[in-house]
Parts: structure tokens; sequence; C-alpha cells
């Protein structure tokens, strides 16, 4: 009886090791699982007032915008009960780099989804 004692005690402090924080896109820490691969990046010629503008036609159409930070260039949106962060970073005057991250409302982290809002910002600048 006391080793399962021990053993249940182990488990659960490994569960709360284990749990943690992610940074988001804008810079915030959120709870959920950290060691998960949740961001996609690609890059566009395009300036990035276009490639702004085409993420935010991909994100009012797939659900509803949230935040629009136009200082650090970071939109926000939900997608059913996903969060989906869009970063824009301008590498050169043509050329911009988007990072999408996509987290589930638990935390946990949905490549999925940011991979196929990536593709959705890429066909929007054809």
């Amino acid at each position: 009886m006391k080793n399962f004692a021990v053993v249940l005690t182990l488990l659960a402090g490994l569960a709360v090791v284990s749990s943690g924080c992610y940074q988001t896109m804008d810079n915030r820490s959120k709870m959920g699982v950290p060691f998960k691969k949740d961001k996609i990046a690609g890059q566009y010629e395009r300036s990035v007032e276009q490639v702004q503008a085409g993420a935010r036609k991909v994100l009012q159409f797939n659900g509803t915008i949230v935040s629009d930070d136009i200082v650090n260039r970071v939109l926000v949106g939900k997608v059913d009960t996903r969060t989906v962060y869009v970063k824009l970073t301008e590498l050169e005057p043509a050329l911009t780099q988007v990072l999408v991250q996509a987290r589930t409302k638990g935390g946990g982290a949905d490549i999925d989804l940011a991979a196929e809002i990536d593709k959705q910002i890429a066909l929007q600048l054809r």
C-alpha cells in the first residue's frame, strides 16, 4: 500500500511538472503543452501591407478576427474553438515572412490548421 501511495504521488508530481506554458506570437504566455510544434513559416514576395490584407481576409473567411496589432504586425483570430496567431515580418521591402501559430482551446497544438491558414494566405496573394 505504501508503494502504491509513493507511485501515485510521483505520477501526480510528474503531471504538474510536465504541464506548462507556451509563448504566443503577441509575446504572451498561456497555459498549454509547450513542447509541441505549433508554428508554420512562409515567405512571400509581397509587401507587408499586401500580406496583411490577405491574412485578414483569410481569418475573416474562416472565423473572426479577435485582435489586430498594427505596431507588432500580429493578427489573432478564432477559427471554431482554435486560436490562430499570424505574425508578419518584413525581411526586405518586397519580401515578407509569415509565421502562423494555431492552438486548441485547452492549449494543445494544431499544426494542421496552421498549415491550412498559411496555404490559404499564399493562395490569397495570387
